[in-house]
This record gives structure tokens, sequence and C-alpha cells, in this order.
């Protein structure tokens, strides 16, 4: 009997299909779900099984279906991977970072997909690598020594992807975790950084996270269970044997299956951090780096609802925390007695500003903060009388902890980087070592690309000046071909919501496109486990924008644009709101002229593609396309079924609709797969990822033949990445190809496939 062929390799089986111009139907066999006395039907479900060669071949025929019905933009997807490319230094080097006595990199080059880990000695504190102005191929500076180059370990997969890196504190060896199928599992390697080979031992089957002891032998990893949740911390002592009679030793292990572990290091090295946490709340365990096999401490034992995190300095610890304090306060507290009852204030609290993080370095703490949507960060000088906090006490000695000295609180009220326009974007940067004399940050806005500086922190002193000061800019992006921020204009606009909540808008468009409603307009999404859409620039969007397009973003209910409460107002029973609002965003921007529904296309991804999926029944009159990425689109069967990976731990997000049915009834309500009617829906482009962890490819692939069967005049297209998971391909090439399908689809909707190409800017 001859062997099966793999139905991945059975591409052209499809071809007489896709003659035709007929999209796959999936066969119907009802499976009868049950919740609360509801029944539901879904003749779909057995395209779960991802073993059955039978799903392999549909999945393969919907690719074959979506390249045909795109056919004819053919020519346009090369033109815009063109234009991608064209705009993009494809040789390029980042600012390099201080950690010890070696300055860290990365690098890419023309042809290649992946980054080179790099490093050079480092010189006198005023001595900093400076990327040059026109990267070659090749070291970018001399002495430079290659860490790891990922295009050799990628060569002959069809993914690859390093999901955690970290250096040793002797800076001798590598420890990376490779994952080659998208499924966010990782080999873990350690590089000795002299030789440049691995060492012996590997380690399958690990999660995020690393953190090694102060004396470079011992290494932190995690594993996943089942549902991919991180749940063990497991303790690796270098150049033995995992799996030999002295091998790896379990640190700890979580039972409750809301809670995620995860590893790392406090800033300066002398801690092993384990931190425990659900979606809200969080418990932090310390292990002395000097004593890695001493057992973990906690902290400050959980509390439902309560969420913390911890940074070391100079025996003290930093404590960031929603305790009384909805937005977030900073507390401190001798490291040996970091219980509450020791905690003291040092960041106050404030209703208005959501401290989102802290970052440290030797006399000066920098929060990053939002007000009003716009990220920034705020500098507070930790120097007492000139002296920095670890002077006048016990040096910070082995290890880097030290008895230190009380930090002095609450603080004032700091120096604010300057703003640029709004809307705009502050955020860290790759600030490796406490004892730099910089403090790293980022900026960039819809029309400013992306800025690395240094704050020096020598000029503040002993008090945080009244003037601004100057700051080191160490690189900027490039946009090759030339390009004008004065040509475009950046807004922030409100829309009013049901409720009567303001809804901010971040918008960018040519300056000479009028708002008379003709403009087409592609208008972003997320909305929800408080992460914030940050009106950042991108080069890609300048094909759209210089085609005449608005590009806007509506930062929803259910994101953290807003502070903890607008999050808050966009989950659970008070999901709804996300979806509402996002709509009234659609409908303002229609008002105000930025657009027409004619020519309006929305687009997001994961939980954004639900938001997508959500909208698409509301209002599917409002827009003439819809991208839905990895979307989330069957909430409610996916969480009534705890077997699936991350369903227990995301019912603090959206709520168990097994066990309660006020929750069951709203979720039923916004399913997006649930909620299909027969009516003509915007024209979709869906994507899905076979090995997806996060959200399983048959929701999208369900989804689809559900549209289409609703009405057979909905334009539904799906195309599977057969080799990736959640974050679709992972070379550059291949993901600026898949963004070039994405726009070419979006041009199309709105009738500019054959336009003549972007204006001059």
């Amino acid at each position: 009997m001859p062997a099966a062929r793999d139905p991945r390799t059975q591409l052209h089986d499809t071809s007489a299909q896709v003659a035709k111009l007929s999209p796959p139907v999936a066969k119907w066999v009802p499976t009868v779900i049950e919740a609360h006395g509801d029944k539901r039907v879904d003749g779909w479900a057995w395209l779960r099984d991802s073993s059955n060669p039978e799903v392999l071949e549909h999945l393969l025929a919907e690719n074959a279906y979506c390249e045909a019905a795109l056919a004819h933009l053919s020519g346009l997807r090369e033109v815009l991977f063109r234009e991608i490319k064209s705009r993009i230094d494809e040789t390029d080097v980042s600012a390099p970072a201080l950690k010890g006595s070696w300055w860290y990199y990365q690098r890419v080059e023309e042809g290649s997909d992946y980054a080179v880990h790099c490093r050079v000695p480092a010189g006198t504190p005023g001595d900093v690598p400076v990327p040059p102005a026109e990267p070659r191929p090749g070291p970018a500076f001399p002495d430079e020594q290659v860490l790891l180059d990922e295009n050799l370990l990628a060569e002959g997969q069809t993914y690859f992807d390093i999901g955690s890196l970290a250096i040793s504190p002797d800076h001798r060896l590598l420890a990376y975790g490779a994952d080659t199928s998208g499924d966010e599992r990782f080999v873990l390697r350690i590089r000795d950084l002299s030789s440049g080979e691995d060492l012996a031992e590997s380690i399958e089957g690990t999660s995020y996270g690393l953190a090694w002891s102060a004396g470079s032998d011992v290494l932190f990893y995690t594993r996943a269970d089942a549902a991919n949740r991180p749940h063990q911390v497991w303790r690796h002592r270098i150049g033995t044997d995992p799996r030999g009679p002295q091998g790896d030793a379990l640190v700890l292990e979580e039972p409750d299956e809301r809670f995620h572990l995860g590893v790392g290091n406090t800033k300066d090295g002398s801690l092993v951090t384990v931190e425990a946490h659900s979606k809200v709340t969080s418990e932090v365990l310390l292990i002395d780096a000097r004593r890695p096999e001493e057992a973990p401490r906690v902290v400050e034992p959980r509390r439902q609802d309560v969420e913390y995190s911890v940074e070391h300095y100079h025996g003290n610890l930093l404590v960031l925390t929603n305790d009384s304090a909805p937005n977030f306060r900073l507390m401190a507290c001798p490291l040996d007695s970091p219980g509450r009852d020791h905690w003291r204030e040092l960041v106050p609290e404030r209703e208005e500003v959501r401290l989102e993080g802290i970052e440290v370095v030797d006399g000066a703490l920098a929060c990053f903060e939002r007000l009003e949507g716009c990220p920034r960060i705020r500098v507070h000088s930790l120097l007492e009388g000139g002296q920095s906090a670890g002077e006048g006490g016990q040096s910070a000695g082995e290890g880097g902890q030290s008895a230190g000295s009380s930090l002095a609180g609450p603080l004032g009220d700091g120096y604010l980087l300057p703003a640029g326009e709004t809307p705009s974007t502050f955020y860290g940067g790759a600030n490796l070592d406490m004892s730099s004399p910089w403090l790293r940050y980022e900026y960039s806005s819809l029309v400013t690309p992306r800025v690395v500086a240094d704050l020096p922190l020598a000029q503040l002193g002993g008090e945080i000046p009244s003037a601004g000061i100057e700051v080191h800019v160490r690189k900027r992006q490039v946009v090759k071909g030339g390009y004008d921020p004065s040509a475009y204009i950046s807004e922030r606009l409100w829309a009013r919501a049901q409720d009567g909540t303001r809804v901010p808008i971040s918008t960018v468009r040519r300056r000479d496109i009028a708002l008379d409603g003709s403009a087409p307009c592609l208008l972003y999404g997320y909305g929800a486990y408080e992460i914030s859409i940050d009106p950042v620039f991108s080069s890609i969007r300048l094909s759209l924008l210089d085609r005449g397009f608005v590009f806007a973003i509506a930062h929803v209910r259910g994101g953290g644009e807003l502070g903890r409460k607008w999050y808050e107002d966009g989950k659970l029973l008070a999901k709804p709101h996300t979806f509402s609002d996002f709509v009234a965003v659609a409908r303002h921007l229609v008002d105000q002229g930025h657009t027409s529904p004619d020519r309006l296309v929305a687009r997001g991804g994961s939980a954004g593609g639900l938001l997508m999926g959500s909208v698409a029944n509301l209002a599917p009159e409002l827009f003439r396309a819809i991208v839905a990425e990895v979307p989330f689109v069957d909430c409610l069967t996916t969480m009534l079924d705890p077997t699936l990976p991350l369903t227990v731990i995301e019912w603090e997000e959206w709520g168990n609709p097994a066990a309660d049915a006020d929750v069951y009834s709203v979720m039923k309500s916004y399913a997006p797969y649930d909620n299909v009617r027969p009516v003509r829906y915007p024209d979709m482009l869906v994507t899905a990822g076979l090995t997806d962890p996060r959200v399983g490819y048959f929701e999208p692939a369900k989804w689809v033949q559900r549209l289409r069967a609703a009405n057979p005049a909905n334009k539904a297209l799906l195309h599977v990445e057969m080799d990736a998971g959640h974050a679709g391909p992972s070379g550059r090439y291949d993901a600026w190809r898949e963004e070039a399908r994405v726009l070419a689809f979006v041009l199309d909707a709105v009738g500019l496939a054959t336009s003549p190409g972007p204006a001059s800017s």
C-alpha cells in the first residue's frame, strides 16, 4: 500500500476548483454544544482536528482559493513589496547598549531574514559607538564579536524565532531558546562565546524567560503544560546533562491554572525573580543569585486583584503596585523586609495618570506614565546630597546587593521629558546596565520616525532642572528614498460613545487630503488586556498615506490608553463597550468628513480580530472591507472548553461562561461566530496560523464558512500560514510580502488597485 501523501504538498490538486473561483465548502457535521439550558449547533467543529488529512486539504484549498481570488492583484502586490523594501535600510545596525564592559547590539544585512547578535568592548564612559549613517554588510564596528547569527540557525527551517536570550553575568555564555514551528515551545541551548560553539546540553520544551545565577554557573528557565501555560521553573547547572542522574531540578510548580510563571533577573543581576501572575493578580518570589539552590522566598503573598512587580536598587526593593491605587503607585522597602507592612510610598497614585513601569539606573528613576492616552517619561533623582544612594552606606558587594540607604519619599514631581506633537509616544530603550551614565529612551509619533536617545544623568545632579537638558541622539530611523514629515499631519480626535464616553482617535494623513468624505481610510483597533495601541511611525504605512488614505487608530475601551478604568470598562460583562466604541469612532470619522462607508476599511488581529468580527455583525453597512488577522472569533466555544490552551487563564479577561450564566449571555451576544446574519458583509481578508497556540486556526476557518453560508454574496478569503503560528511568517521578507498582500486587498476594496501609485512626498 503506498504511503499517504502529506496534504500540504498537494496545493495544485485544487486547480480545477480554483479555475472556477468557487470557495471551498467544508462538510457539515452537526455538533451540539449545550450550556445553561441553551443549545448551539456547530457544523464545522470537526475542523479543529489538524491531524485529519481532510482538514489540511481544506485549509490548502482555502489558500488556493484566496490566491486565485487575489490573482488580479499580483502586480500590485509586487509593487507594494518593492515599495516596502525601498524605504527600509535592509542593512542596518541597532544603537549599541552598554552592559558591563561590552556594548551589545544587533544588525541585519540585505538579503537576510534574521538578526545577527554582536558586541564590541566598551572603552571609556564617553566612548559610545554610534551606528554608521550608511551601514554596510559585515562588521559594524572594529573588534566586533558575533555572538549569534540567527540566519545560520534558521537554515533549512520554514519558521524560526528566538523566544528568550540572556548573557551570563561574566559575559562568557549566551543562553537562547529557539522555536522552529511557531508553537512557542523552545529548544534551550547555551553558547560558549569564546569558541562560538554551543555546549553539549540542550533542553527541549521550554517556554519564555531565562535567569542566571551570579556565578554564571546556573540557569533558570520555564516549562509549559499541555495548555501552553508556563507552570514550572527549573534550575540547570551548566555542563550537566539535564536528563542525567544529576539532572535539572524543579524549583517551583504553579498548580493554579489561572497563573503563569515567569523568571528573570533584577537589573543589577543580584536577584532571580519568579513571578506568578494571572490576568489580575500577581506574586513575586526572590532567589539570591549568589545562592541559586536556595528556595525562593515570597515578597508579598498573592491577594486577588492585587498586582505588583519588583526591582532592586542598593538594598531596596522598588514595588510597582495597584494595591489601594488602581492607576498604580511606586513603593519601596528594605530587601530584608519585603512584605507589604514595610512598603513606603515613593511615587503616589494620580487619578489622571497611569503609572505603567519604571527603569532604574544609578542615581535616577524613570517612570513611564500615560496621560490622556499619550505615553511620557518622568525622571526622578535618587541622589541625596550629591551622593548616589549607595554612597555613605555599605558597598554593593558580592552579587550587587547592599544594605543600602533607605530611599526618601515621596519623590517630587521629577523631570518630564519634553513631548513633541500630539499624539506621540515615549517608551523605554535598551537600558541594560545599572551603572550606565545615561537613561536610554525612544520616541516616535505617527509622523516622526523612531529616535533612540540618551539622557545624561550627570546633568540631573542632586536636583531636577527647571529648564530642558541636552540629550544625545544615538540613532534615527532612516526612511530611504526621502521622507518629509511636514507633508503629513497627525491629530488627536475624540468620538462620543453610545453611553456618552469620549473615545480617543489618533489620525495621520497627507496635508493635501481634503476632509470632504472622499478619502479612503484604514481604521485599526485592538481593545483588550490593557494593551495600548500607541501612535508610532511606520514606513510601510506610507504606501497607503501617499495614495490618499487617512490612517486612524481607535483607542477603544479594553485597552490601557486612559488608565485602569478604561481597561475595566472593556472587559468581562462590560466587553460590549469595546465594540460599540469602535463603531462610534467609525461613525465619527464619517461624520467629520475623514471618509465614507464605501471607503472605510477596518483592521485588527487576535483580540482585535474579535473586535473585527463583532463590529461586522453590529454595523456591516459601515465598512467596505475588513482585515481580520488570527481573529478570536469563536470566543464562546473556546471559553467553554478548559482543555484548550489559555482558556482558564483567559477567564479573568473575558469571564467564565461555563460557570456564570450572565457571562454566557453577554458573550453569546457579541461572539462573532454565533452572530453571523444573512446580510451582505464587508469583504473579508482573514488569516490564521496552523501552529498558533493562542487562537486556533479553526476559529477563523469556521467563521469564514459561516459567513459564506449566511449569504453567498459575501466575499470572505482565508489565508492560513501552514508553517507558522500566531505572529505569522518569521522572516522579515516573508512578513513584508504578507503585508503587501494585505495592503493590496485594502487598496482593491476602495477601488485604488489600479491607481498610478503614491504621490511624491
